[in-house]
């Protein structure tokens, strides 16, 4: 009974015990709550409830500049390329093609060593159409590069050649050539010319030549212009045959060749009959008054006509060269078999507008009366001859036969 009242007189114990166990739990209950609602977002969970992080390292170097100063490594983002702007390598072969073709020889050859492409475009037959190699000492591989470029004009005279190196073995492109006074061996200017079929213009003025070599000018049907002057090598059988195949010959030079009197009875009667002008001049004992006869029956359309330096000539060729109507310049220099007072004859070629006497009327006195005489005319007014040759002789214009050359090579 005592212990029963006894418990009977605490009744708050268990209630309190109870209770206070109770408000303990519900207030951790309580905070975790306020805790998880307080929160928004996951990350902020995850660093409430994660290890603190570990600062990165920082690379510095002892010193006292760089105390201060902190140095990060980081990457750079990569640009985009099209925030680059125009790019060579983006530019089409076109455009390329116009902007190399501004650039001089030099200029041009340098710009083929930077990539294989652009070694490509800078050989582009295009941009190698005229080239002018005049002044360069020896031309070797460079000649055959030059050609197989696709080389319509080249000029190169006064220049020693040697085995030139083809890059293909098809039919060159070239149609105007300029090799006066060249220092060549006749294997190699047989090598150029039999590729060649599409000349036009022509000057192997001072070489030795082969009939292989005037066998293959037969092949090239457009020649218009022949520059022969001083040559030698050749036969008159090949000489006549060549004549003979090139039928649309204007201009004709083939003085002071190795010629016999064989020779000059093939030009005169083989030569085109249409053609303009021809220079027959150095044939001191071979050129006689039927071989005058004979070419001016072949080629009655002469403009220019050089005899000069032929001595077996007379006053019986003047009537045979009254028959050409169009004559308008003729050369006699130093055709010594006619007297100066036989030049009066000429005042009944209503056409002739020049005369070359150089050397038959050695009296200044006399060459002036002369002039007052024949005041239609124009005595002693060139010279030399410009028949078939590229340039004048009496000075370096640069041109060949009135064309130009883009590339030029420069010293």
């Amino acid at each position: 009974m005592s212990l029963e009242r006894t418990l009977q007189e605490l009744p708050c114990l268990n209630e309190t015990l109870d209770g206070s166990l109770l408000a303990s739990q519900s207030s951790k209950r309580q905070k975790r709550t306020a805790c998880l609602d307080a929160e928004n977002t996951p990350q902020e969970l995850i660093q409430n409830w994660s290890p603190p992080h570990k600062h990165p390292r920082v690379a510095a170097d002892k010193g006292k500049e760089n105390e201060e100063n902190v140095f990060v490594l980081a990457r750079r983002p990569r640009r985009r390329r099209d925030s680059l702007g125009a790019c060579w390598d983006r530019l089409p072969d076109e455009l390329l093609l116009r902007i190399l073709s501004c650039l001089s020889l030099r200029d041009l050859l340098r710009t083929s060593r930077v990539c294989k492409r652009w070694h490509q475009l800078s050989f582009d037959e295009s941009l190698w159409q005229s080239v002018d190699l005049e002044g360069k000492v020896r031309l070797g591989n460079a000649l055959g590069q030059v050609l197989s470029a696709g080389a319509l004009r080249l000029r190169c005279p006064h220049t020693s050649i040697g085995e030139p190196c083809f890059n293909h073995k098809e039919q060159l492109r070239v149609q105007h050539m300029d090799l006066t006074g060249c220092t060549v061996s006749p294997e190699i200017i047989h090598d150029i010319m039999s590729r060649c079929t599409k000349l036009q213009n022509l000057s192997l003025e001072g070489l030795a030549l082969s009939d292989g070599i005037l066998q293959s000018l037969a092949k090239n049907p457009q020649l218009v212009r022949l520059n022969l002057s001083g040559c030698s090598g050749f036969s008159s059988e090949t000489l006549a045959e060549m004549l003979r195949s090139c039928t649309r010959l204007s201009e004709l030079n083939v003085s002071w060749c190795d010629f016999t009197s064989d020779h000059v009875r093939a030009v005169v009667s083989n030569v085109t009959p249409t053609i303009s002008q021809l220079n027959l001049s150095g044939y001191r004992q071979n050129l006689v008054l039927d071989d005058v006869r004979r070419l001016v029956e072949r080629c009655p359309d002469l403009v220019n006509l050089d005899l000069s330096d032929s001595v077996l000539l007379t006053v019986d060729s003047f009537p045979v060269l009254q028959k050409l109507p169009s004559l308008r310049h003729l050369g006699l220099s130093r055709c010594y078999q006619i007297l100066p007072a036989a030049l009066l004859y000429f005042e009944q070629f209503p056409q002739l507008q020049t005369l070359e006497v150089f050397g038959m009327v050695p009296d200044p006195a006399d060459l002036t009366g002369l002039m007052k005489d024949l005041p239609r005319l124009r005595l002693n007014s060139q010279r030399f001859t410009s028949i078939a040759r590229p340039s004048p002789s009496w000075r370096n214009t640069g041109y060949m036969w009135g064309l130009t050359c883009r590339l030029v090579y420069r010293l």
